[in-house]
């Protein structure tokens, strides 16, 4: 991963969908939202193209904000200690406490190989994201500032949690409370705000159930971060940071160093297919978010039903085997994303056709 960490993750985009958009540069204040924002994050960008023009400027900054925490917290050239000041001091500006601007020029100058040109532009530029902030509805700036206060809160502890962790150091969360905890903080919240600002804005009047929408919003964003744990678990190790649960681990007489051997996958089955199972229950939640979402909310919709059926076909591919085999990359095809989208867009205005795509998803 080079000089990147664990990317947190945001919205509802997994990584197959970049290969549908390109990244355009720009210079001018007004490409904020635009430009580097497609340069920060192809696959985002294509959700906010997707999305209904109502809520995409607030959704779109909050991306923005948290990929420019993402980029403080990963950037391991500069010490821990420092990397957590900077976050305080972030956190503070967000919440409006702090007058005084931004400088993360330190910060932004270690963004070097292997980092992308946008992250450090955007940690150069990041005043004008908080500017954008300010001059929000309120309520919308509310809830932006809600999310971010979670997600980068949660990065703060990321980096206590791991500190240490490395090639000598495999460092693990310690039980599933943690890990429910982590997917929370890193996506589950992004469902909680996604559904709030979309009931807001969209939907205000539209009668259904409430409670259920927005657990399945926060289940929906977990089960796409447990694909990631999940698809990622090599990468991570290489890194030294374990999600999967120590104590399950130990119950099953590994420990997490041991998982860098892929033939230990035999013995890690158990753990393994327990949150493999997790993660199918969150992402049935979400394809039931989906489908409870308005019938008339077509772009809506798409947005959201592109990502858990990639999600879904993602899964599938992982129930294959290999998954501590650091040489071998599991994901979804350009062909099958471009499948996903194409009969998505088919079958939107089919009732029935539509509401059969996660069994289709599941087949293959």
């Amino acid at each position: 991963m080079g000089l990147q960490g664990r990317r947190w993750r945001w919205g509802w985009m997994t990584d197959g969908v970049a290969c549908l958009s390109r990244p355009v540069s720009g210079t001018g204040s007004s490409d904020l939202l635009t430009d580097l924002l497609r340069d920060v994050s192809r696959s985002f960008y294509l959700t906010l193209w997707l999305l209904p023009g109502a809520i995409r400027r607030p959704i779109g900054l909050g991306y923005l904000l948290a990929r420019a925490t993402d980029t403080i917290a990963d950037t391991e050239l500069v010490p821990v200690t420092e990397r957590l000041e900077a976050l305080d001091r972030v956190r503070r500006r967000i919440r409006g406490e702090a007058g005084e601007a931004l400088d993360l020029s330190r910060l932004a100058g270690a963004q070097q190989a292997g980092a992308s040109p946008a992250e450090r532009i955007l940690l150069e530029r990041i005043e004008e994201g908080i500017s954008v902030l300010e001059g929000l509805a309120a309520e919308d700036r509310e809830r932006v500032r809600w999310v971010l206060e979670v997600i980068a809160g949660g990065q703060q502890l990321d980096l206590q949690r791991f500190v240490g962790a490395g090639e000598a150091k495999v460092v693990a969360l310690p039980d599933a409370a943690a890990l429910e905890d982590y997917t929370y903080r890193v996506a589950g919240c992004v469902g909680e705000f996604w559904t709030r600002m979309c009931r807001a804005r969209l939907f205000p009047r539209v009668k259904l159930d409430e409670a259920k929408l927005m657990a399945d919003g926060v289940r929906f964003g977990q089960g796409l971060q447990l694909v990631n744990i999940l698809r990622d678990l090599p990468r991570d190790l290489k890194q030294g940071r374990c999600y999967l649960p120590l104590d399950e681990l130990a119950a099953v007489g590994l420990r997490p160093e041991e998982l860098r051997d892929p033939s230990k996958e035999g013995r890690l089955a158990p753990v393994y297919g327990r949150w493999l199972k997790r993660a199918e229950a969150h992402l049935a939640a979400g394809w039931d978010y989906t489908t409870t979402l308005p019938r008339g909310e077509l772009r809506l919709r798409m947005a959201c039903a592109v990502p858990v059926l990639l999600g879904i076909r993602t899964l599938e591919k992982l129930k294959g085997g290999g998954v501590l085999d650091p040489t071998r990359r599991i994901k979804v095809g350009r062909s099958e994303v471009r499948g996903v989208l194409w009969r998505c867009a088919v079958r939107l205005v089919w009732p029935r056709w539509w509401d059969g795509l996660a069994e289709w998803a599941r087949r293959g």
